[in-house]
């Protein structure tokens, strides 16, 4: 192990050990300066996602001096962007804005009110009101408080209660919702309490950059990133997902291969297929039979003998080559055709599942590694020991975690990219063999290395002498470094070289980080 402490090695550890470096491993800069400048997700509580979205509201209210319900609908329109907003704001002017989503600036004053004590007629029901029963929208436009609140109990009852518009023929305006609320409370207060609960989900159901954490139970809250990008975040309680479909962390694998794989999974696509390879159908009864042994003369639990070769009905008479008064000939062509296919669907299928599941195994049994970890480094910080920082261990650790996940998750990936299943005419055969040896290869220097950083993380280093621990330190961190950069490569060459290079499809995935999903603060 003499190799990892020469002067050359401590030169490079040095030379990582620097402003784009987190305790000696490099990491990507990139998130280091969003590290530096604040969290790019945010945890949001149920208790305080009211407060989240008043925020977002009271920052167009002061940027483009609106009230309330049309800050609301503004973002509403633009599914909560506050970026978005500003941007179509420089590029389309504010009348053109405010126009295609109904928000309408009137001077109150222009608005010409009959007299309280006259009557008026309604132009929706025709029937003569006083005006103190009337209310005006900020179009302008007036009708009795009757025909507004029936006309805003439908739009809450069906659902489209976020932004109501005016009743007026090709009016555009939305109204306010705090005349909404009044007039709704008025005539039913639990139809009141659902609008606004309505006003209230937007904020989850429209938000591109929030959503609720996907854990179950629900721990209660959501998280928001400060872009749209595709990502993948940790949530306060625990869980890492995709920001973008939900389902568990699954990078390298795009969402459309990750969710065909979980299907995959878990239906009886599989079982269906090793009946089809392992048995044939009684002549009979058609009740699948399985050959464990013995000649080609199958007997059905019906009494039925068949040729398991051509499965042609027989009789019982027959040697171990032979059956009497029955020639199989030429065998069924389209059924060994299908059983052949079957069988090399099935096979190439477990070969993928086999090795992703060994490595998901594998995750899940050195997750205990790093309490058994934890309990090493408190026996050696009892001791008199020279080293008193072991930060390197828990890196490694940690890199360890995240490259065992990520590499279950390159099964799936190439059972997709280089099958029939979902790319079948984006590469000619010899292309794909090609890419695909490249990719194997530096998949095997991964996996390589995963398994290193594995063996070393699992040495019982508290009983360890002060020399040893520091050989320990330099091999773990050599090969954590290793394990990054490979790592990023894989990932560089997949998003790149592979699902860069597609030209009928569109597979994106979350990139790279050093160290992992992003923690959500």
């Amino acid at each position: 192990m003499g190799d990892y402490c020469d002067d050359d090695y401590y030169q490079d550890y040095e030379d990582y050990d620097d402003e784009d470096s987190v305790d000696g491993f490099q990491v990507d800069t990139q998130l280091v300066a969003a590290n530096k400048s604040g969290s790019s997700s945010m945890v949001i509580t149920k208790e305080s996602l009211l407060a989240a979205q008043r925020d977002d509201i009271h920052t167009v209210m002061e940027l483009l001096s609106l009230e309330e319900h049309q800050a609301r609908s503004l973002l509403i329109h633009h599914r909560w962007d506050v970026d978005r907003v500003l941007q179509l704001l420089i590029e389309k002017g504010r009348d053109k804005l405010y126009a295609e989503v109904g928000v309408t600036i009137i001077d109150h004053d222009d608005i010409i009110l009959p007299e309280l004590s006259s009557m008026i007629e309604c132009n929706i029901c025709f029937d003569n009101v006083s005006a103190s029963e009337v209310t005006a929208m900020d179009c302008g436009h007036f009708f009795c408080n009757s025909c507004w609140t029936q006309h805003f109990i439908v739009k809450i009852n069906e659902g489209q209660s976020r932004r109501i518009r005016c009743m007026a023929p090709q009016c555009n305006a939305v109204c306010d919702d705090v005349k909404i609320r009044h007039l709704v409370s008025m005539h039913n207060p639990n139809l009141a309490e659902k609008f606004d609960r309505f006003l209230f989900e937007s904020y989850i159901e429209d938000n591109k950059r929030v959503k609720w954490c996907p854990s179950v139970p629900h721990c209660g809250n959501a998280i928001r990133v400060q872009d749209d990008e595709l990502c993948e975040v940790e949530c306060a309680c625990g869980i890492q997902f995709c920001f973008s479909c939900l389902s568990e962390a699954h990078s390298p694998c795009s969402c459309i291969m990750w969710e065909l794989w979980s299907k995959k999974c878990e239906d009886e696509s599989e079982t269906v297929n090793w009946i089809t390879v392992h048995t044939k159908p009684c002549p009979k009864c058609h009740k699948p039979i399985e050959k464990n042994g013995g000649c080609n003369l199958v007997c059905c639990v019906c009494g039925q003998a068949f040729c398991w070769l051509c499965g042609g009905a027989t009789g019982r008479e027959h040697t171990w080559t032979t059956i009497a008064n029955h020639s199989c000939g030429r065998y069924k062509e389209d059924h060994f055709k299908k059983t052949g296919r079957a069988k090399r669907d099935l096979e190439r299928y477990v070969h993928y599942y086999n090795r992703y599941k060994a490595h998901l195994d594998s995750f899940k049994l050195e997750s205990d590694l790093k309490e058994v970890i934890n309990g090493k480094i408190s026996t050696l910080e009892e001791r008199d020991s020279k080293s008193k920082d072991f930060t390197w261990i828990m890196n490694g650790l940690h890199i360890l975690f995240r490259s065992r996940r990520i590499l279950s998750a390159t099964y799936p990936f190439a059972y997709y990219m280089f099958g029939d299943e979902l790319l079948k005419d984006e590469m000619k055969d010899k292309e794909k063999e090609i890419k695909k040896n490249l990719f194997e290869n530096q998949q095997q220097q991964f996996e390589g290395n995963v398994e290193k950083l594995s063996l070393f993380l699992g040495e019982e280093f508290e009983l360890y002498n002060d020399n040893e621990i520091m050989d320990l330190r330099m091999r773990i961190i050599a090969v954590s470094v290793s394990t990054d950069n490979l790592c990023r490569n894989l990932y560089d060459h997949i998003e790149n070289d592979l699902l860069g290079s597609l030209t009928w499809t569109v597979h994106r995935i979350a990139p790279y980080k050093s160290r992992g999903v992003l923690r959500s603060s």
